[in-house]
This record gives C-alpha cells, sequence and structure tokens, in this order.
C-alpha cells in the first residue's frame, strides 16, 4: 500500500492531486449550481491551441494557456454582439475554431512528439514549478470564493433576491468564470486538455447527489476529488495505465456510486421523517 509512495514521481502526482483536487472539489460546487458545466469545457477546449504553441516553443503552458482563454472570451464577447446570433451560439463557434485551429498546430510537423501529453496531461511528470503553481490556485481559488460567499449563495439561490439586495448575479457569474478560467489553465498542465474538466465538475456532481447544502457539498466535493487522485494514480501505478485518464475513471466511478448512495439516504431520511411524524401524532 505505501510502496507507490517511495518513488518521488508518485509523492509529486499525488500533491498535484490532492491541491487541484481542493481547488476543484470547492470551485466545482459553484460551477454546478450555477450551471456552468458547459462553460467548464468550453474553456478548457479553447485553451488548445496556446497549450499546443507553448508546447512546440518549450515554453511553460501556462503560458500558451492564459493568452488563449482571454482571446476566447473576447471572441465570443464580440460575436454574441452580432444581431441574429445568441450566446450559445457564439460559444459554439469560438470553442469549435480554436479547438479546430489546435488540432491543425498539433498535426503540423513542426509539432514535437509528445504533443499527446497536452491533451491527456502527465500527471505522473508534474514539476516543482507545477506544484507551486497549484498551491498559488489554492490560495486563489480559497480567497475568491470566500468574498464571493454571500453574493454566490444569493445569486445562486434567488436571482431575484440577489438584486434587490444590491447584488448583481451576472457580475458574480462573471467573477466566478475568471476564477474557473483561471483554474483551468493551472489545471491542465498536469490533467492536459481534455481531462481537466472532470475535476472541475465531478466530484461537484457528486457531492450535489448526496447534499443540498452548500457547506457539506464542498467539503464532500473536495474529499471527492481528493480520494479520486489517489485511486487514479495508484490505479495508474499497478496497472500501468496513464495518470490523468486514471483519475478521470474514478472520478466517474465515485460520480455512479453516489447515485444509489443518494437514494439510500433519501429513503432513509423519508423513513426518518415519516417515523418523526408518528412520534409527534
Amino acid at each position: 500500500m505505501l510502496e507507490p509512495l517511495h518513488d518521488e514521481f508518485m509523492r509529486r502526482a499525488i500533491a498535484e492531486m490532492t491541491l487541484l483536487g481542493i481547488a476543484g472539489g470547492a470551485l466545482g460546487c459553484w460551477v454546478v449550481l450555477y450551471r456552468l458545466s458547459y462553460a467548464a469545457e468550453s474553456l478548457a477546449h479553447s485553451i488548445f491551441p496556446g497549450l499546443v504553441l507553448a508546447a512546440t516553443a518549450g515554453a511553460p503552458l501556462l503560458l500558451g494557456g492564459a493568452p488563449a482563454v482571454v482571446l476566447a472570451a473576447l471572441a465570443i464577447v464580440v460575436l454574441a454582439r452580432v444581431p441574429g446570433i445568441d450566446r450559445e451560439v457564439a460559444v459554439a463557434v469560438v470553442v469549435t475554431t480554436m479547438f479546430g485551429l489546435g488540432v491543425l498546430l498539433a498535426l503540423s510537423p513542426a509539432s514535437p512528439p509528445g504533443i499527446g501529453e497536452v491533451l491527456f496531461g502527465d500527471v505522473l511528470g508534474v514539476s516543482d514549478a507545477d506544484i507551486w503553481s497549484a498551491a498559488a490556485l489554492v490560495a486563489v481559488v480559497g480567497l475568491g470564493l470566500a468574498l464571493l460567499h454571500g453574493r454566490l449563495v444569493a445569486g445562486g439561490f434567488d436571482r431575484g433576491a440577489a438584486r434587490s439586495l444590491g447584488a448583481s448575479p451576472s457580475g458574480t457569474e462573471a467573477a466566478l468564470l475568471v476564477l474557473l478560467a483561471l483554474a483551468i489553465v493551472v489545471a491542465v498542465q498536469g490533467l492536459g486538455n481534455l481531462l481537466v474538466v472532470a475535476v472541475f465538475v465531478g466530484p461537484a456532481a457528486t457531492a450535489r447527489q448526496l447534499s443540498e447544502r452548500i457547506g457539506p457539498m464542498i467539503a464532500i466535493a473536495v474529499a471527492s476529488a481528493v480520494l479520486a487522485g489517489f485511486a487514479g494514480l495508484y490505479l495508474s501505478y499497478y496497472a500501468g495505465t496513464a495518470g490523468g485518464a486514471s483519475v478521470a475513471l474514478a472520478i466517474v466511478a465515485l460520480y455512479l456510486l453516489s447515485l444509489p448512495l443518494s437514494r439510500l439516504i433519501d429513503f432513509a431520511s423519508g423513513r426518518e421523517g415519516a417515523a418523526a411524524g408518528a412520534t409527534i401524532g
């Protein structure tokens, strides 16, 4: 059980996934509550050309992903202002264009041999810089969610009431998207372009099945993300599978397990309510 911990690369990978699990679990709950899962996927795919260019130039992926996500956001804003084009259509057009451009760059003769790592990540090969970036992400996400907590609660559960209290649901959602974009750009270095969304949606979706209160929901999501990280990395170590894909598989497995568990919780709660009612009667 402790054998994988003897290897430096496994200790680094576990540290990386633990940090990403904390940030992804906490932020993901608000992503799910605000129904921004599609936005998360869109942001992840839109940074692909920037990641490919950075990998081709031998630069950190962070330097390629950050400008790409800003460019995608600006393109969506501009296209959405065109008469007759809905925002959802603008998002789809921009994301498809950006991802297609990334594929063309990845298939060009100038692309490096290991370009596949941009798509699927290399969590077993993270560096000290990656771990420090993930630690900084945890701090930024924690601070951002703490500052936005009241507005997030008001806007997430009753947008009308939020406006009457002077809070702007649209502004709050925009701030949440900025945090999400930053988190994706950092996390993509370990999990890759195709798998990064899993850590921001899967654990939160699992927690949503098991709790309707935001505090317990965040705690369950963080625990699920960290547990899936450990399980996936151990699976990768012993089965020889890809690290990022194994973590994503573990996240999906936990979500599937949460479905019958949520039914049991609902049944137990109903039975307890009936018993309480009988006692009161």
